[in-house]
């Protein structure tokens, strides 16, 4: 949402829960009936496709891996619900973070299934992914510098990813001190 200066808190709040209103369809509430979620389901899902999508094209296929976790009863193990756990937003998570926040019931590396609620505002995009998720095999991802994704459907293939990866982030970090 962008407001101009000067508007109402009470004026955005009430623009926000109009379009979130407006977002409810019947048809849309039939598609989170047939995926066996409630509408707090969806918006929860959404606002942590939402967290972790830097790209909207990504969205869909971010939240079929989300929805194949579900299905089989992986972890979802979404960063964006220990930062909101953690109250703030951190560039990088470390596994002291995630441990520091362990018996937090927003942590999705130990707490299974969906969080109590949203992280936050999803934007349409993201409520859209949530009920339909890319058809996809994928099981993890790990995000790149460029805000993109690598898809994987192991455990195997992701611990790859993760360490093409990080070759990206030094890099990228190594020429920002160069340049420095």
């Amino acid at each position: 949402y962008r407001f101009a200066p000067g508007v109402s808190l009470d004026l955005a709040i009430q623009v926000m829960i109009d379009r979130y209103r407006i977002f409810w369809t019947g048809e849309r509430r039939a598609r989170a009936a047939a995926l066996q979620f409630s509408e707090r389901d969806v918006t929860t899902l959404a606002s942590i496709i939402q967290g972790e999508a830097l790209r909207t094209a990504e969205m869909p296929t971010i939240s079929g891996v989300f929805h194949n976790r579900l299905d089989i009863g992986y972890l979802l193990q979404a960063d964006p619900t220990v930062q909101y756990a953690l109250g703030n937003r951190r560039g990088r998570l470390l596994f002291s973070d995630i441990e520091s926040v362990a018996e937090h019931p927003y942590n999705t590396y130990t707490y299974p299934g969906l969080p109590p609620g949203p992280i936050g505002a999803p934007g349409e995009a993201a409520l859209e992914a949530a009920l339909d998720p890319a058809e996809v095999e994928y099981l993890y991802f790990v995000a790149r510098p460029d805000g993109s994704h690598i898809f994987t459907p192991s455990l195997e293939a992701h611990n790859r990813a993760r360490i093409e990866a990080r070759r990206e982030w030094d890099a990228l970090e190594r020429a920002s001190h160069e340049g420095a």
